[in-house]
């Protein structure tokens, strides 16, 4: 019987023992849980950070930092543009004093070399920051973890992933350049309900309305260059230029497929006088006077080689990556779209549709981009459809079998 009582009391004890561990796991999970949250909050405040500068900061990153201490906002910042400030230490400045014991938020890995700029987790050290969140590691060869470990090994806490998904999609372009070397290629066109750009082949004709436009200027804002060819220019003479409701637009690069320069050397994208850079890209083998016509409107004429269906694609978009151009917003033709979409140079697709059918006179979407099949068929993922007044818009990351 004692052995008995014995037992009983041990077993009950255990029992005690197991159900207050429990009890300090649940805790620990309910506190973890809200620390993740709390961690997500600052950081879509980052984030909002970080967007205040898409478009100006190439071939840098966009990114925003929040600095946290006594679980409020002290600073905030964000890299204004390349050459500049980076957004940690614009949000040190402006917490002062209030950085020391404090937690910083980061979208981007804080970054652990000299460049143009100081090291940003030099910075965070020595303002005495505990803790720093982190939304993504930089994949910057220069940097990429060595900025989390420098933190580490002076004795900060970091936490790393926050958001992660969010911060990945504000950088793509830059991910994309540094990573390949080549820009973030953008197909943005717009189409009826029966998949036509325009009423009658040869002749200008917008499909879509102001409210598609609208967007097509925020687009043009937040890219590095505007790609179209040669019969989009002699067609549509466009301006290739950004116009916002309030103004303080930026008018992004100008590049153009001629081969034969044969687009007016007078037209709206050559004369448009916004301080930007045009960029033509043509065969070797033009003639050097029709080349001098364009240089002599400041036009920057880039030989490249040909293929039996037309310039190097391929080539021209590794020249613009060279270039420092991290994101093109191409608004070509049927063509242009379909010899990108088949050597596989796009990465994402905007599509605006309006409510209307233009009959079989207008230009198909995609032209000379022939598929087996289905199981040849290119793809969306992450797909995103939004109204526009009247008007549709399809968008998502364009994925190849």
């Amino acid at each position: 019987m004692p052995l008995f009582t014995g037992n009983l009391k041990m077993w009950m004890s255990l029992c005690q023992s197991l159900k207050i561990f429990s009890m300090l796991v649940e805790v620990e999970m309910i506190n973890e849980t809200g620390q993740i949250e709390l961690d997500q909050k600052y950081m879509l405040l980052a984030l909002a950070e970080a967007r205040r500068g898409q478009g100006r900061t190439s071939p840098n990153p966009c990114v925003g930092a929040i600095i946290v201490g006594d679980g409020s906002v002290v600073g905030r910042g964000y890299h204004k543009k390349a050459g500049t400030p980076h957004a940690e230490v614009h949000a040190l400045r402006d917490a002062g004093e209030k950085a020391a014991g404090a937690t910083a938020y980061v979208t981007l890995e804080p970054c652990s070399h000299t460049g143009r700029t100081p090291p940003c987790c030099v910075a965070l050290a020595k303002a005495g920051v505990l803790r720093v969140v982190v939304g993504m590691t930089d994949p910057n060869p220069l940097v990429n973890g060595r900025g989390v470990q420098y933190l580490r090994d002076h004795g900060i806490e970091v936490s790393t992933g926050i958001c992660e998904a969010d911060c990945r999609e504000i950088n793509r372009p830059f991910i994309k350049k540094i990573t390949t070397g080549t820009p973030w290629m953008i197909m943005k066109a717009g189409i009826s309900l029966d998949g036509r750009m325009n009423y009658k082949e040869g002749e200008p004709g917008w499909i879509t309305g102001p409210e598609s436009g609208a967007l097509v200027h925020q687009l043009r804002d937040s890219v590095d260059a505007i790609m179209v060819g040669s019969g989009t220019v002699m067609i549509d003479n466009p301006s290739l230029t950004t116009r916002l409701p309030g103004g303080g637009g930026r008018d992004p690069v100008a590049v153009i497929l001629d081969s034969q320069l044969k687009t007016d050397p007078d037209a709206h994208v050559y004369s448009a006088a916004s301080g930007r850079s045009v960029l033509v890209f043509c065969q070797h083998d033009v003639d050097e006077g029709r080349k001098e016509v364009f240089a002599e409107r400041g036009v920057i004429v880039l030989p490249v080689s040909s293929l039996p269906e037309g310039l190097d694609l391929g080539e021209i978009v590794a020249v613009l990556g060279e270039r420092d151009i991290c994101s093109v917003l191409v608004e070509g033709g049927a063509q242009l779209h379909g010899q990108l979409l088949q050597k596989r140079l796009y990465d994402y697709l905007y599509l605006f549709q309006a409510p209307l059918f233009a009959g079989d006179g207008g230009v198909s979407l995609v032209t000379g981009c022939p598929l087996a099949g289905r199981e040849d068929a290119i793809a969306l993922r992450g797909v995103r459809r939004s109204v526009l007044g009247a008007h549709l818009l399809l968008e998502g990351e364009i994925e190849y079998p």
